[in-house]
């Protein structure tokens, strides 16, 4: 071999480089697809009512203070494990009432807390919105949140 690399040598180091990173690339991101497909995502209970409570979600824009996941804005509380915390998660009518019962008495006027704003949701966005976070909190996400609290 060369002492010295020459500029054709570079060359194939770099495609050579180049195209094994994009191949590596390539097949974790297929990975992460093939992932998420079977095995975190519960299409069996992904029905009308949770695609509508993710669009009430994206409509009212609950995550620029919640998370949910672990993506979203640090200002409320984690959304991912609610219904675990409230313990409703078996139980959809309670989960419901639960739901319904915190976003009505919101915001609650106490000095120094954080307020939820009133977005005055039908029942039916309210439910939509329960079975869109009973929904979430059933995916398999690897033991996230670290905690309970979320």
């Amino acid at each position: 071999m060369r002492e010295v690399m020459t500029k054709s040598m570079a060359r194939n180091i770099f495609y050579g480089g180049s195209l094994f990173f994009i191949l590596i690339f390539l097949g974790l991101s297929v990975h992460s697809h093939l992932y998420i497909v079977n095995h975190s995502t519960d299409v069996n209970t992904l029905d009308e009512s949770v695609a509508a409570g993710k669009r009430v979600w994206e409509h009212h824009a609950c995550i620029n203070c919640h998370t949910i996941l672990g993506e979203g804005a640090y200002y409320a509380p984690e959304v991912g494990n609610v219904m675990t915390r409230w313990g409703v998660l078996d139980d959809p009518d309670a989960a419901f009432e639960t739901l319904k019962g915190w976003m009505e008495a919101m915001p609650t006027g106490i000095e120094g807390r954080r307020q939820m704003p009133q977005f005055n949701l039908t029942d039916e966005e309210i439910r939509d919105l329960t079975n869109f976070l009973i929904w979430t909190d059933k995916i398999d996400a690897q033991d996230w949140p670290p905690n309970d609290a979320g």
